[in-house]
């Protein structure tokens, strides 16, 4: 047999799939993820495969949510920021400075203008000094500099200086955007960079499995776009992952469903993830989908995703109960896990509410260079972590700098509080029964007397966890809803994401209200997405997706093995690699092709498309065999823009060239010498 081994690493379940030659899924097992060591949940999932199954594997590939839920939830590993030549201003808009330190971004002179010359000389020697004061404080560094994709001279150099210091990873920007718009391209390069340890840890916790288990196959990556890539080429750019789990359950969702026209809703325990696929082919976002509140200069398949999950935490905000964006520990989860702490959460419930209640600390991520930085009384919180978790409300009162110290492992991203989250109302109604229905009861309790004694919510008697867990439940189906008209209005691209946020929450209003086919007096009679059925996948869509998709009045597939779409998904698509050139203008009469440090100019405009595609088929051939790719097809796009004169008519402006080099994964291991 000809079998591939599908892997999807999410926040919350770590999914594994055996499928043949003829795309049947022999085995689908899931594991809890565990982040603080990824090669425990992974090799649990391999290893509930059946044993019979293994010798046949000749192609692994892998498909994650980490990178995904990193940027969502504003985390990953330290960074330093080399920018040249972008002002203070350009450095605010990128948004640098949410990600990273202030102290982290080093402004250097230097850059280009946009006919690829050079402003300013670098200045190589600041450079050196920051990146000597600032490598044992960060886990990599990333490059961007005015101007650097029409001339990358000075990200190179850059780049060389800090490989030469530290042979610590670095990123440049023109390496992962061709458009114009250096402040996102800053800030794509640092987000690839703040990804790179999460990546590596990745895959080295599969590669180490797979060889334990002599399992000789080639591991490929899932990119955001649905193609593959092998490792060593996700490695160096990570941030091309992002979405790579949404994009591969997009894949899978259309395979399990056999729908050409629909949408997909890929709910897991950290985000929703909603994607629309119209005559069998999802919608490339070629700017950058938005994730979370940012939006990196990478392609993706077009996703609408947001902080939506199971484990999303239920919190008090603004006044009312808000869910997420923060993924918390189920508690129903952590009392399966350590039913100790069931005696504690009892506790919570016989004394006067605090905020605390519910809180418990467990480790999340190891980062070696955040624990080269912690304060020694960090470093004695992340000890007792160790031991499994740690109660909030007993430490305040055992110990407040302690305390203090867990909060800030919290907030740098090494640690996870637990909390009372849509997966526990889940198990009080009895829709799932996985994890400890005891620990989802207690915690629905502790919650509703939080919400009623401490913010004045609610009125639901003491002992009573169901009428808790139904408004939470109808939030999150409203909030599902909500999503959905969101990523709809966005589909269209009409409006800015404040207004379409504004109108979806008025159409859900009305489309809800107006449910109700016996309200003869309705004003409005709003239908969305009857051409397209709702393919709904992920481990809790079957909990929440009948109740919306009869509240949208939408047909709804839940298809067999929807729970682990993504792992399916993941062995499904193809190696893509493309790669681009621009030709400007500047003068009439000369055209001005940009490759590589020294763009170059020629007088005829034939003549400068015929090598730019010569150019770009080749680096995207090449592109393609480097990350694993067999059987390679590549077809050139042309993207030309013109402008009329009064005086000379239709001139030429600008025109981007692109190759797209296609194959099939190769089945053969390569051993680089």
């Amino acid at each position: 047999m000809s079998l591939r081994l599908g892997i999807d690493t999410g926040g919350t379940y770590t999914d594994a799939v055996i499928i043949n030659e003829n795309n049947e899924v022999l085995a689908a097992v899931k594991s809890l993820t565990t982040r603080h060591n990824l090669a425990i949940g992974i090799g649990e999932s391999i290893n509930k495969v059946a044993t019979e199954f293994l010798n046949d594997i000749e192609m692994v590939s892998l498909s994650t949510t980490l990178t995904t839920n990193a940027v969502v939830e504003g985390n990953g590993a330290p960074v330093c920021a080399l920018v040249a030549g972008l002002s203070e201003t350009q450095v605010k808009k990128s948004g640098l400075g949410e990600i990273i330190d202030d102290t982290m971004i080093i402004r250097l002179a230097g850059g280009h203008d946009a006919s690829g010359r050079q402003v300013k000389p670098l200045d190589l020697e600041g450079a050196k000094q920051a990146i000597l004061a600032n490598k044992d404080k960060v886990s990599a560094f990333s490059v961007s500099a005015q101007f650097g994709v029409r001339n990358p001279s000075h990200e190179i150099q850059l780049q060389n200086l800090v490989t030469e210091l530290t042979h610590m990873p670095v990123t440049c920007g023109h390496e992962l955007a061709t458009s114009l718009g250096a402040p996102r391209r800053a800030l794509t390069a640092t987000l690839n960079a703040r990804m790179i340890p999460f990546i590596q840890d990745l895959i080295q916790a599969v590669q180490d499995i797979l060889s334990g288990l002599n399992i000789q196959a080639p591991l490929m990556i899932v990119k955001g776009d649905g193609s593959i890539v092998n490792a060593e080429t996700a490695l160096v750019h990570p941030v091309t992952t992002i979405l790579s789990g949404p994009a591969a359950s997009v894949i899978g969702a259309c395979a399990l469903s056999g729908s050409r026209n629909a949408i997909i809703a890929d709910m897991g325990g950290t985000t929703t993830d909603i994607a629309i696929v119209t005559d069998g082919q999802p919608e490339l976002a070629s700017e950058g989908a938005r994730v979370g509140d940012w939006q990196p200069m990478v392609e993706t398949v077009k996703v609408y995703s947001i902080g939506l999950g199971g484990d999303s935490e239920v919190r008090f905000y603004g006044g009312s109960i808000a869910l997420g964006p923060r993924r918390v520990v189920p508690m129903s989860l952590l009392a399966q896990q350590y039913p100790h702490i069931l005696t504690r959460m009892q506790a919570h419930l016989d004394d006067t509410p605090t905020p605390r209640h519910n809180r418990f600390v467990t480790r999340l991520e190891r980062n070696q260079a955040l624990l080269s930085q912690l304060t020694p009384i960090e470093h004695q919180a992340w000890e007792m972590l160790e031991h499994g978790p740690v109660e909030m409300e007993t430490l305040v009162f055992k110990d407040q700098d302690l305390a203090k110290a867990m909060a800030r492992l919290e907030r740098k991203g090494m640690a996870i509080y637990s909390g009372f989250t849509p997966s526990d109302a889940a198990h009080v109604l009895g829709n799932s029964d996985h994890w400890s229905v005891e620990g989802a009861n207690l915690a629905a309790q502790i919650w509703a007397r939080q919400m009623r004694h401490l913010y004045g919510l609610g009125s639901w008697e003491k002992g009573n966890a169901k009428e808790p867990a139904e408004r939470v439940f109808t939030l999150m189906n409203d909030a599902i809803c909500q999503t959905l008209l969101e990523a709809g209005l966005h589909q269209e691209n009409l409006l800015n994401e404040a207004r379409s946020k504004h109108l979806a929450t008025l159409m859900g209003k009305l489309i809800l209200k107006n449910g109700n086919k016996d309200d003869k007096d309705a004003l409005f009679g709003i239908n969305f997405a009857q051409s397209h059925p709702l393919v709904a996948v992920g481990a809790p869509a079957a909990t929440y997706y009948p109740q919306v998709a009869k509240n949208l009045n939408l047909e709804l597939k839940l298809p067999q093995y929807g729970h682990v779409a993504n792992a399916i998904g993941a062995v499904m698509g193809s190696v893509v690699q493309r790669s681009e050139i621009i030709i400007t203008q500047p003068t009439q009469g000369i055209f001005r092709i940009f490759h590589g440090e020294t763009p170059f100019d020629v007088t005829d405009l034939q003549q400068a498309f015929t090598q730019a595609e010569d150019i770009v088929r080749v680096q995207a051939n090449q592109l393609a065999l480097s990350a694993g790719a067999t059987d390679v097809e590549v077809r050139i796009r042309h993207d030309n823009k013109h402008v009329i004169s009064e005086l000379d008519g239709e001139l030429f402006v600008e025109a981007k060239i692109c190759a797209i080099a296609t194959g099939k994964p190769a089945l053969e291991l390569t051993v680089s010498g």
